[in-house]
């Protein structure tokens, strides 16, 4: 609690002593409203922050930003999955440049992977473990560049790190072993993607059954409500998850749905979306996490905000309900609006989303995760039609 307080007022004190990010703590005192935004914009944006995120990385990977610390190092988990995100970027926007870097990420993947096989939890630097959830995203960055380069590489290296994820699967389907906290968590459904994709290029039958083992798991874990257990990224606050372990868990679910055609995963995926669309439709906001009775709490995440949006839209394609639409629509325009804000800080900061609103909530505080601009991309593509997952 201690360390917390101080760090907050070391966060508070340089934001304060720099008319910039002054600027953006004044913005962020109120609450924005969901206002019709230009989507072209924000995502070309958001994407233009991501190749800034590389740039300033220095390696091929994405690093992210704080107010008080600058730019990080790389990221190798979140350079994985931001890599889809680039290539629909590149055909939607027409930029061959997202292409490129998208590439260069995949290339310095490759250079970074473990000698035995999988990617190392955390980022460069911290010199840590192979991480099961860690590595499934980065193989999710793989297989895309695979599809449009065809590049043997890249296969190889995905089956080496997939491997590494079967050995480490417990006999009830869960990921304990090489996995954060050695805790079993739902939103692992977002590992059973990469694996059933796998499957479906490779024909290797383990992975369709390492995946859907998980999976049964996952479906056990949740309440008739659609809350789930065992869904938070801590120990401390796992009775009240955060919305982007929730949307990990749901957007996992669509996208596994959609690769074994399993009109169960969709349903129970759509329960704890609904639960939150309910919530959101009402009040224009969310908060960060919520309970087993779907009652919030803390600051809103926006991370969680994004991915929650693009699984609506999803849920609109597949069941034409509108509702969905609603949703996905009312989430990018909130979204878009704390983007704009964000134009009235820092340089680096322009183009990205702060973790939480206000900047200064808990999730993340003080800083914009490159995951985050990556699901609001995502996002912002899903509602043109177009989408990196799937």
């Amino acid at each position: 609690m201690i360390a917390s307080l101080i760090d907050y007022a070391r966060c508070f004190t340089t934001a304060l002593g720099d008319p910039a990010q002054r600027a953006l703590l004044r913005l962020h005192r109120t609450r924005p409203a969901p206002v019709p935004g230009d989507r072209e914009a924000a995502l070309r944006l958001a994407v233009q922050w991501l190749f800034r995120a590389q740039d300033r990385a220095g390696d091929g990977g994405c690093a992210s930003y704080h107010l008080r610390s600058g730019w990080g190092t790389s990221y190798p988990e979140t350079t994985g999955y931001i890599i889809p995100t680039l290539l629909a970027a590149a055909d939607h926007l027409q930029l061959p440049e997202a292409r490129a870097r998208a590439l260069r990420a995949a290339n310095w993947l490759l250079h970074i992977e473990l000698p035995e096989g999988g990617w190392q939890g955390g980022r460069i630097g911290e010199d840590q473990p192979m991480v099961v959830f860690n590595t499934a995203q980065v193989i999710r960055g793989l297989l895309a560049v695979h599809r449009v380069e065809r590049d043997q590489r890249m296969l190889d290296a995905c089956v080496r790190g997939a491997e590494r994820i079967l050995v480490s699967q417990s006999r009830d389907g869960a990921w304990r072993n090489n996995n954060h906290l050695g805790a079993a968590r739902v939103y692992d459904s977002y590992v059973s993607a990469p694996l059933l994709a796998l499957h479906r290029l490779t024909g290797d039958e383990r992975y369709k059954r390492s995946a859907m083992l998980n999976l049964e798991w996952v479906l056990a874990q949740q309440w008739v409500n659609g809350w789930f257990d065992n869904c938070d990224n801590t120990r401390k606050h796992n009775d009240r998850p955060i919305t982007h372990t929730i949307g990990y868990t749901i957007d996992g679910l669509i996208e596994c749905s959609a690769h074994v055609r399993h009109d169960v995963l969709l349903g129970r995926a759509a329960r704890a979306a609904d639960a939150l669309l309910e919530r959101f439709l009402r009040d224009n906001w969310l908060h960060g996490r919520y309970n087993d009775q779907w009652k919030g709490s803390e600051h809103l995440i926006t991370t969680g905000c994004a991915q929650l949006a693009n699984g609506w839209g999803w849920l609109h394609r597949i069941t034409g309900e509108e509702r969905y639409r609603t949703g996905l629509d009312r989430m990018l325009d909130l979204l878009i609006a704390i983007q704009q804000r964000g134009l009235a800080g820092p340089a680096e900061t322009h183009g990205a989303l702060p973790g939480s609103y206000p900047i200064w909530g808990r999730y993340e505080k003080f800083a914009f995760p490159n995951w985050g601009v990556k699901f609001f991309a995502d996002a912002l593509l899903c509602s043109s039609g177009r989408s990196p997952a799937h």
